[in-house]
């Protein structure tokens, strides 16, 4: 059995610029070539690099955390700076966010740090920047079934996008890039339009459920018990099903795979 890459996943909303309600989320459609769910529509995430855990000192609420979930935001935050270009970040000393134009001017070193040529505390130490774990909501937690052949135990973190901060996919790990409601990301899945491999799905369907506003969304998030998911499969005489705790909060607990999934 293969133990699990410690992995952190963000799930970026804006409320919807053209209605009262259904606040959007930040998706991106995985390169073909990537060797865990290539070609799906995902949150932006990925796994904990060694730096993520040595900028503790860089980081805006980091108090009363331990060393694990802070390396978690952390690496969260930086996830979403290198496939979004959105950076929840702050000047040392201010309380405002970066400015769109300063994100802009910082877009060329997204890729020195996805590619290890620029480490992230000497980007912090640089730029003169602390990293705002403080406005990260923990929103889910899963662990890749024991049978994969790349297990992942990633911990999903939910938080508003930057006033005026733009969303774009990086061309490199993501090809694509939507703002969308979880109502029609769930829509393009059951259609057809979009891939949608378990685990984004039901956490695109608690999303939904979470609230129809970001406030409502992170106020819902913040309140909730965040089960550990190691989904699990169990044969029975009209199939093998999926299965995950019943208390972790989803639509639904079991789900008959499809054949040859």
């Amino acid at each position: 059995m293969v133990d699990p890459v410690p992995a952190a996943t963000i799930l970026l909303l804006r409320d919807n610029p053209t209605a009262d309600a259904d606040c959007e989320v930040f998706m991106v459609v995985r390169h073909h070539q990537i060797d865990f769910a290539s070609g799906a529509l995902v949150f932006p995430g990925g796994r904990i690099d060694d730096g993520d855990s040595e900028v503790t000192a860089h980081c805006d609420g980091a108090e009363g955390l331990d060393a694990f979930e802070i390396a978690m935001r952390v690496g969260a935050i930086r996830e979403a700076f290198e496939e979004s270009g959105v950076l929840l970040a702050r000047p040392v000393g201010e309380q405002a966010m970066i400015s769109a134009e300063r994100c802009l001017e910082l877009t060329p070193y997204r890729d020195q740090l996805n590619q290890g040529d620029l480490s992230l505390k000497s980007f912090l130490e640089q730029q003169n920047l602390q990293l705002a774990c403080d406005v990260l909501t923990p929103f889910a937690h899963w662990i890749t079934p024991d049978m994969m052949p790349k297990r992942f135990d990633t911990h999903f973190y939910v938080t508003r996008v930057p006033e005026s901060q733009v969303a774009e996919h990086d061309g490199t790990e993501s090809v694509d890039s939507v703002w969308i409601s979880a109502d029609d990301a769930l829509a393009g899945a059951k259609d057809g339009r979009y891939t949608v491999i378990f685990p984004t799905r039901l956490n695109i369907e608690l999303l939904a459920d979470s609230g129809s506003t970001t406030n409502q969304v992170i106020d819902a998030s913040a309140t909730r018990d965040i089960v550990p998911v190691l989904p699990v499969t169990e044969k029975r005489e009209d199939g093998t099903y999926i299965c995950i705790p019943a208390n972790a909060g989803y639509r639904v607990s079991e789900e008959k795979m499809e054949r040859g999934a």
